[in-house]
């Protein structure tokens, strides 16, 4: 199963979902897709498409997903990478009013160099992202969490 999930921000992501649509009508992706829209206003015609799951039902799509498609978002992508699925992040851009900058380019370039994760840009790169994806050997992901968390405590404990 592949899981599109869009983030929580008030920005539409129309064209990622259209892409996905796209690709089901011309039997690129077959199989089951289901989508966490957010605030897009595009209704998928092929898949399941909902603006937002609860947690427990998020939590057991992202368990159940083969492939988690997502925004560029850093929380989208660690969830995704901290439950061992491989990813296809495809950052938002400011020129189809998707975000406030192109941030998101820095984000998955930072996370394609390491290899936890495949990048999409357009549809294009999207279904070779798909195609690849399942034979592709990711970098093993490690949260650096407990670290940031240690180094907070060192800094207020010798205050």
């Amino acid at each position: 199963m592949i899981f599109i999930v869009l983030g929580s921000q008030k920005f539409q992501f129309n064209r990622l979902l259209k892409y996905i649509d796209e690709l089901i009508s011309e039997n690129k992706i077959m199989g089951t897709v289901v989508a966490q829209c957010g605030h897009s206003d595009y209704t998928p015609q092929n898949y399941e498409g909902v603006p937002f799951y609860n947690q427990d039902e998020f939590k057991r799509i992202v368990s159940d997903a083969d492939i988690i498609i997502t925004h560029a978002g850093t929380g989208a992508i660690i969830t995704a990478l901290k439950n061992n699925k491989k990813v296809i992040a495809m950052p938002r851009l400011k020129e189809y009013e998707e975000h406030v900058d192109n941030h998101q380019i820095q984000i998955v370039k930072n996370f394609v160099k390491k290899n936890y994760i495949l990048e999409a840009h357009d549809k294009d790169s999207l279904f070779e992202g798909i195609s690849n994806i399942k034979n592709h050997q990711f970098a093993k992901f490690k949260s650096n969490n407990s670290a940031y968390i240690n180094t907070i405590k060192d800094f207020l404990t010798n205050e």
